[in-house]
């Protein structure tokens, strides 16, 4: 190459295409920022290369170095940020060549254990009109770096400008086509109405498909915000664990409605910075804040760009329509419930439980006609009839309580209770109540029969060996009694009071009541725990 045709070098330009070629056949960012590298100091004969990706608030976010070993770079530590030469050529946005860098004024001269280098060769790499980094060339063999080679480092720092954006392009693509797949899938599970928990669905999505190390679900409540759902790195600390509101992520983010992002997070709980960038996502349904999402990426990692802000408000929006939607069907599902149990309720009501009163009627009339043995059968027929009106209105009444309703009525704590001690008993216990006990019964006394219930019934799972069972409580003569009775094998001739019954007799003393637990013929065991209720009342 000569000063007057700089292209007459024909080896030196079929380097340059050579380096060119191998620039553009990558897709990966960091694999085209290397290789940008690696060409520039082959094509400039240099000993040693960079490039300085400048952060957006000046200096420098990455810095890909070629020719130093990694052992050398361990020992010579922090990467440099920027200043001296190499923050002159981004301040310049020109080239910058030095015969000797040492002799230049703005030399920040070498850390320790960084070896010696001279001449010195820095050109801006252009992406879209605006400086992306700079490559940085130093100790040319031979001597210093000539005009030529800054030419021909400037033409491949051009066509790196174009490989760089192709590949963020190509990177961005991608992104977008997982925040697409990762919201198909959402809808998709959502609008199937086979989900009870839409938010849940949404954490687990994301986490998959964008590749965070942490997603979490944040709400809002009085006392600071709940981390409800988290997965990922650290997650299972993390989750139902409380975190200050004031100033937070999740709170900039659900007060300004829409994404906010930041370079790095600490842990809520060490308080050392765990993770890398990290956005928080508001999410929102029937216009009423849902929570946060947040999403955390490695340390390290490439920050969260406009493009995947954009991404992230759009998918917000999106999956606040559609977990909208899912929760109205789960709404519209639980009302078809409701209706459907109401009716079976109203049927038992109006045609079964007066079927059988009729049927109990009848047989009472019946028994005044026949001879006395017949008649004590008909009467014990008549008690069966009794017993099983008691039991459909048990059955009624549960069928007309709302799904997922408060469950802090009697009833509905003693028919769990009886429901959790079925599988220990081997079938369930047959439940009876008597009188407006939801409406008069305080929260205390509910207390104690709820643990009498209890340990009567694990009384009879641990010592009966009984094949069934009742429960009855009612309300009568100014008392509130429980009753079990089981027909199991009886008390021992001498029975040993446990702590459990103790402890039940001590509830009914406490209320002025008593308790008794005795044998029943021909078999079984009948416990009885009676209080007064006037005073209740």
């Amino acid at each position: 190459m000569t000063d007057g045709s700089p292209f007459t070098d024909a080896p030196r330009i079929r380097e340059l295409l050579r380096a060119t070629r191998v620039v553009v056949e990558q897709i990966d960012v960091d694999q085209v920022l290397r290789t940008i590298v690696e060409a520039a100091v082959s094509l400039s004969g240099a000993r040693y290369g960079a490039l300085g990706v400048i952060a957006p608030t000046g200096g420098l976010e990455q810095f890909i170095h070629v020719g130093i070993a990694p052992e050398l770079a361990a020992r010579i530590g922090h990467l440099p940020e920027g200043r001296g030469l190499l923050g002159a050529v981004i301040d310049s946005g020109a080239s910058i060549r030095l015969e000797h860098l040492g002799a230049d004024e703005r030399s920040a001269g070498f850390p320790t254990h960084h070896p010696p280098m001279d001449s010195f060769l820095g050109v801006p790499v252009v992406v879209r009109g605006e400086v992306y980094g700079n490559l940085y060339l130093t100790d040319k063999a031979g001597g210093a770096f000539s005009a030529e080679d800054e030419e021909l480092v400037a033409s491949l720092a051009a066509t790196a400008g174009i490989a760089i954006d192709n590949a963020r392009l190509f990177a961005e693509s991608r992104r977008r086509e997982r925040w697409s797949a990762a919201l198909a899938e959402i809808n998709v599970t959502l609008l199937s109405g086979e989900v009870d928990d839409p938010l849940a669905v949404v954490v687990e999505t994301v986490a998959s498909a964008v590749g965070a190390e942490l997603v979490c679900l944040i709400r809002p409540r009085d006392d600071g915000l709940h981390i409800e759902i988290a997965r990922g790195e650290g997650g299972l600390s993390l989750q139902g664990t409380l975190v200050e509101a004031e100033g937070s992520l999740v709170t900039r983010a659900l007060e300004s409605a829409g994404p906010v992002v930041v370079d790095s997070l600490s842990h809520p709980q060490s308080g050392e910075f765990g993770y890398g960038p990290t956005v928080a996502v508001p999410l929102f349904a029937d216009g009423q804040p849902l929570g946060g999402l947040t999403i955390s990426l490695p340390v390290g990692s490439e920050r969260f760009s406009t493009a995947d802000l954009e991404m992230a408000a759009e998918f917000a929006r999106q999956t606040s329509v559609a977990i909208a939607f899912a929760r109205a069907r789960l709404d519209r599902q639980q009302l078809e419930l409701v209706e459907e149990r109401t009716r079976i309720a109203r049927d038992l009501h109006d045609h079964v439980i007066q079927r059988l009163f009729g049927a109990g009627l009848g047989l009472q009339s019946a028994s005044g006609l026949a001879d006395p043995a017949l008649a004590a059968r008909i009467a014990e027929q008549v008690d069966a009839i009794d017993t099983a009106i008691s039991e459909i209105r048990t059955v009624v009444f549960t069928l007309q309580s709302r799904p997922n309703a408060a469950r802090d009525g009697l009833r509905h704590r003693v028919l769990d209770v009886a429901t959790s001690a079925a599988a220990a008993l081997g079938w369930s216990p047959r439940l009876a109540f008597a009188g407006a006990i939801d409406l008069f019964v305080g929260d205390d006394l509910a207390d104690d029969v709820v643990a009498v219930v209890r340990e009567g019934l694990a009384n009879v799972t641990r010592h009966a060996r009984a094949r069934r069972g009742d429960v009855r409580i009612e309300l009568a003569n100014g008392r509130l009694i429980v009753t079990i009775e089981d027909d199991g094998v009886g008390l021992p001739e001498s029975p040993e009071r446990s702590s459990g019954t103790d402890n039940l007799a001590d509830r009914a003393a406490a209320r002025g009541g008593t308790f008794l637990l005795a044998a029943t013929e021909p078999h079984g065991t009948r416990l009885e725990w009676s209080v007064p209720f006037a005073e209740e009342a």
